[in-house]
């Protein structure tokens, strides 16, 4: 596994960028780890030097808030179960056959749940970009995806930089201090520590 920083990073995903056939590189770490907000830039700073590159979260997979309420899942939402991973896999494997315009959902944190058909990949992208927490998780159907994924990062950061970022995450979308440490040192804990346990399978570990 090799180790990578920014500009090593910015240079390698640009020749995933020029290969042949379409490639999708996934960026994965535990929550508030900050896959969204690097996934982002790449994406920005790729496209700014012309390459075709599109961003597309598996955060749009989330099962539906009401969904989650009828299966008791609530208190849990986030956990690899709380996912329609089929339904990424399926995209993904969508995506890597590059046959037209592909319509991806968008999750939106303000609402709490998913938009279909919210990002167009069109077939000129020759890059697309993929972050979530669970991209490297070894049960099915995840590890299907796994194989559909031409590399995987994971981004590493302290446990205690993450957790207040999550934390301050949790009160920005409404949680009370007491509601957001609870979520934070509990469920997403333990989702953190299924995550961590990926880390070896990761192509590359990126440091920010």
């Amino acid at each position: 596994m090799r180790s990578l920083d920014p500009l090593a990073a910015r240079h390698r995903a640009a020749e995933l960028a020029a290969s042949p056939e379409r490639a999708i590189l996934g960026i994965t770490g535990a929550p508030a780890a900050g896959k969204s907000t690097y996934a982002e830039q790449l994406v920005a700073d790729l496209s700014a030097d012309g390459l075709n590159v599109a961003l597309v979260p598996m955060d749009g997979f989330h099962l539906a808030q009401s969904a989650l309420e009828s299966l008791g899942l609530a208190d849990v939402k986030g956990a690899p179960h709380t996912f329609d991973a089929a339904g990424f896999v399926a995209l993904l494997q969508r995506l890597k056959n590059r046959d037209g315009t592909v319509w991806a959902p968008r999750f939106d944190r303000s609402l709490e749940d998913s938009i279909a058909a919210s990002i167009g990949v069109t077939p000129e992208i020759d890059l697309v970009v993929t972050e979530g927490n669970y991209l490297l998780l070894p049960d099915d159907p995840w590890a299907a995806g796994r194989g559909l994924i031409d590399e995987v990062w994971y981004i590493d950061l302290p446990d205690a930089v993450r957790h207040s970022r999550l934390e301050a995450r949790h009160r920005r979308f409404g949680r009370s201090p007491e509601e957001a440490h609870a979520r934070t040192f509990g469920s997403d804990e333990q989702n953190a520590k299924l995550i961590a346990a990926t880390k070896p399978s990761a192509d590359a570990v990126l440091h920010l």
